[in-house]
């Protein structure tokens, strides 16, 4: 990852970072893995309801921290796995995470650490950070050529640059 690939700004409300998380749902396709990063409270929830509508999701979209995993159908499938309360190096295996990471949808996945060792190269990670009430910082790093493609043409969409 060089360092111009890496994207970083301020969101002011959780409203704007819905739809940051939309703008960037729009350019998904099938295959594209995005973890979010961040602690409880940061916005990584909100963030995957924005991607949601940016796939053309019509349901309501809740964090899976109890189910795990959550599918949805829109332009594509999402698969959004919330890994909070599985202990770091856990079974994952058990869930059958590597079917949603190769298939035909696009895969949001919160506290990404508990599955580090399973997930693939090709992956754009998306950090939160409180920094007051309602104002979050946003890094987004990609790790791949996918990753950053993704990364320049939501700065295009977004900031004009």
């Amino acid at each position: 990852m060089a360092v111009q690939d890496t994207l970083d700004f301020i969101s002011h409300s959780a409203r704007q970072t819905g739809r940051f998380g939309a703008r960037l749902g729009r350019l998904l396709a099938p295959g594209d893995l995005i973890l979010l990063d961040g602690p409880v409270g940061a916005g990584k929830t909100i963030m995957a309801q924005g991607i949601a509508k940016g796939l053309e999701i019509s349901e309501p979209v809740v964090s899976p921290s109890f189910t795990i995993v959550r599918e949805y159908a829109g332009r594509l499938p999402l698969y959004h796995i919330d890994l909070y309360r599985l202990a770091p190096g856990s079974a994952l295996e058990s869930i059958g995470i590597e079917d949603f990471l190769y298939s035909d949808g696009a895969v949001v996945i919160e506290w990404p650490d508990r599955a580090s060792a399973l997930l693939p190269a090709e992956q754009l990670q998306v950090s939160l950070k409180v920094i007051a009430t309602t104002k979050r910082g946003v890094r987004m790093m990609p790790a791949s050529g996918r990753a950053s493609e993704l990364v320049a043409q939501f700065r295009r969409n977004a900031f004009g640059v």
